[in-house]
């Protein structure tokens, strides 16, 4: 079975991403976002799209959405997902990275399993102010309006929040549940 291929964009969580989807025996490769679009679309399952500094160092990451593969993209790759189907990106009110009371708009694909309300860590630097036309708002919060997003037709799932880490409530569930999404769309 092919990897799930998480793509660096030079965040400093991308390295925990990799480690929590081995920790969870999900056969993953972490992979520099210059990597070119026809190899990545050949030689994983899934693609996870990794968070960063700046949406100007993403690199090939809007080639990756071309693919037809499942996407999850966590901070950085929500916007690169927002940006790249007409949605709008702007600096947030709230800015830094800490906790966020985030209430579950949609509870299906990648949120089964979650609670109405979740504590989760997020940075909100920058933020979806506009979802693109097509998506569904799967989760907001007091700070952000649209915490998580989806395209389910198309498999494709943005979080404004980082899963990752051991603060967010049961952040692994994420990683299960886009691990089931491949599954059953292979």
């Amino acid at each position: 079975m092919l990897p799930i291929y998480v793509i660096n964009n030079f965040g400093q969580f991308n390295h925990l991403i990799h480690r929590a989807l081995r920790d969870l025996d999900l056969d993953a490769v972490l992979v520099p976002n210059s990597t070119p679009a026809a190899r990545i679309g050949e030689e994983c399952r899934g693609i996870i799209l990794g968070g960063g500094p700046d949406i100007t160092r993403a690199g090939n990451c809007a080639e990756y959405l071309n693919l037809g593969l499942p996407v999850l993209g966590i901070c950085l790759g929500l916007h690169i997902i927002a940006t790249k189907y007409g949605g709008s990106v702007h600096p947030g009110q709230s800015g830094g990275y800490g906790p966020v009371e985030v209430e579950i708009c949609e509870h299906n694909d990648i949120l089964s399993g979650y609670p109405h309300q979740v504590t989760v860590w997020a940075s909100h630097a920058d933020e979806v102010t506009r979802i693109p036309d097509g998506f569904t708002l799967l989760a907001r919060s007091g700070v952000c309006g649209a915490e998580a997003i989806a395209k389910p037709d198309r498999h494709i799932y943005g979080l404004q929040w980082h899963p990752e880490v051991s603060h967010t409530f049961e952040g692994n569930r994420v990683f299960l549940n886009f691990d089931s999404i491949i599954r059953e769309n292979s």
